[in-house]
């Protein structure tokens, strides 16, 4: 019996199978887009959950891993639209720093970081999108062009565009 068939009739064990062969590859593909450790883990668990959920509409016409590399990417990117749209957090003298920075290196470190993904979040849906799967995901520009169904030049298009304004929007940080 296939897998959409066996998700339709809810063989629980399908789950199992999925979890166990594709944990550690969703976990790694959330982590690239988010970069925070104990978040990647709830947000891949979340990826399982809404697959469980989903099963009786899902129909899997490539790889399962494919599938769930997929819905790891979309996990992730939600997640980075719901922390965009919520207050920053405040530094209070509870907040921890790492030991081998100074203050003045871990307080630009930061606001580097902050307007990267202020700048990313800022280009256009497609163009951040193709940036994040290139970079974050590390996907070649042909696998990006596959999957968001459009042509090689486009992808070469997007990139170039996004680079340009990271270079324009960043360039009082470069050197």
């Amino acid at each position: 019996m296939n897998l959409t068939a066996r998700l339709r009739n809810d063989d629980k064990t399908v789950l199992k199978e999925l979890f166990d062969a594709h944990y550690q590859s969703v976990c790694s593909a959330v982590q690239r887009i988010i970069g925070e450790r104990g978040m990647t883990e709830d947000l891949a668990q979340q990826v399982f959950i809404r697959f469980w959920e989903k099963r009786h509409l899902i129909q899997v016409d490539t790889s399962p891993g494919a599938y769930l590399h997929r819905m790891a990417v979309n996990e992730a990117l939600a997640y980075l639209r719901a922390k965009k749209n919520q207050q920053p957090e405040e530094l209070t003298y509870a907040t921890p720093m790492p030991a081998e920075a100074d203050g003045e290196d871990q307080l630009l470190q930061t606001e580097l970081q902050t307007q990267i993904h202020r700048v990313i979040d800022g280009l256009p849906p497609r163009c951040r999108t193709v940036f994040q799967l290139s970079r974050f995901e590390e996907m070649s520009y042909q696998e990006i062009a596959t999957q968001l169904e459009i042509s090689v030049k486009t992808v070469e298009h997007q990139m170039g565009k996004a680079l340009r304004v990271l270079r324009e929007q960043l360039k009082g940080y470069l050197t």
